[in-house]
């Protein structure tokens, strides 16, 4: 006589399962809450209706294009473990080097609109320089940067619009749409995806989360970490230069301060966009999540009459927040990571 075995499907212990349903929770909740506010607002009394407009959604992602251009210039760097303030910066030089080129020397968009994303990247280079060859501190070396760009920027422009002579066809293509959607966030969508392919899919990316995840092991591993941060700061200048040439189009000209407004709101998609998706590591689609939750939440409150500083309040707090996130979520990883060492040793 033989024993019959019966194999049955083994069931996770429920601690297990309590901590996958906490990871999906960790890693889906700030999509989850921009679906739930997105909910809200449609169903708010006096604004829904205006809310719901194909019009209204138009204008949201079409708005948030050049933001989420420097927010992807800025996680470049950061997957390093490298900040670069400097970004919104570089995006205005660029704005103003386009649309001067244009209204004050007479050459082509074409032509102004290659050397206005050549001038990011070779702005880039300055950060590259200062950060991966002469070893400067990278949040100090780029908030240098950006104090020096915005000085620069306000010095050549004397605080004027440069808007004369800009072609009314270059300032409308950001109305232009496909299949109802505006170029700009199909521009977004396109860069977005070729960042997340590089990041994630190649060696060169792979090279740039080893050194954010221990830059001593990289090197070690023998990874060239100042050349590969180095590259980071030229692709990120090459972002912010395609933002700033985005941003002479959707404001028909160039000037000082506009492109450096964006800096804030960037900061806040991409640090919120640390929580959730690949939490604890700055990654392009959480970054875009965090870039539409900011936007969508004060399109709201502008609807319910909101005042203009609302939003410069709100975007503060959202970095606040996201940041603490961020924050006490690194913590928690540390301390189970500490735990699960720890209960190693016991058993060994």
């Amino acid at each position: 006589m033989t024993d019959t075995v019966v194999q049955t499907e083994q069931q996770p212990p429920p601690a297990v399962a309590h901590k996958s349903r906490l990871g999906y929770l960790e890693r889906a909740g700030l999509p989850i809450f921009l679906v739930l506010l997105i909910a809200v607002f449609l169903v708010t009394p006096g604004i829904g209706e205006h809310f719901r407009t194909l019009v209204n959604l138009q204008n949201v992602l079409a708005n948030q294009s050049v933001t989420g251009l420097i927010a992807l210039a800025m996680v470049i760097p950061l997957i390093a473990g490298y900040f670069d303030l400097s970004v919104a910066a570089i995006a205005g030089v660029s704005n103003v080097t386009v649309a001067s080129l244009i209204s004050e020397h007479g050459q082509s968009v074409a032509l102004s609109l290659v050397i206005g994303v050549v001038v990011g990247v070779l702005a880039g280079a300055v950060n590259t320089f200062l950060i991966a060859v002469l070893n400067l501190d990278a949040f100090i070396a780029t908030l240098g940067t950006y104090i020096f760009w915005s000085g620069a920027l306000a010095l050549y422009t004397e605080g004027e619009t440069i808007a004369n002579g800009i072609p009314l066809d270059f300032s409308l293509w950001i109305t232009n749409k496909f299949i109802g959607i505006p170029a700009p966030f199909w521009l977004l969508l396109a860069v977005a995806l070729v960042v997340w392919y590089f990041i994630t899919q190649t060696p060169f990316g792979r090279k740039l989360a080893a050194i954010g995840s221990n830059e001593n092991a990289a090197k070690l591993a023998g990874i060239r970490t100042r050349r590969a941060v180095g590259i980071t700061y030229l692709l990120s200048g090459l972002l912010a230069g395609i933002a700033g040439a985005l941003l002479t189009s959707s404001n028909g000209g160039g000037d000082s301060t506009s492109a450096i407004s964006y800096l804030f709101p960037a900061l806040a998609a991409v640090f919120l966009g640390s929580t959730a998706i690949n939490p604890g590591h700055y990654n392009v689609w959480g970054t875009m999540f965090g870039l539409f939750l900011v936007a969508v939440a004060v399109n709201g409150f502008t609807l319910l009459g909101a005042a203009a500083s609302v939003t410069q309040m709100f975007n503060g707090a959202a970095l606040i927040i996201s940041v603490a996130i961020a924050t006490f979520s690194t913590r928690a990883r540390e301390r189970k990571a500490r735990a699960i060492q720890l209960e190693s040793l016991r058993n060994a």
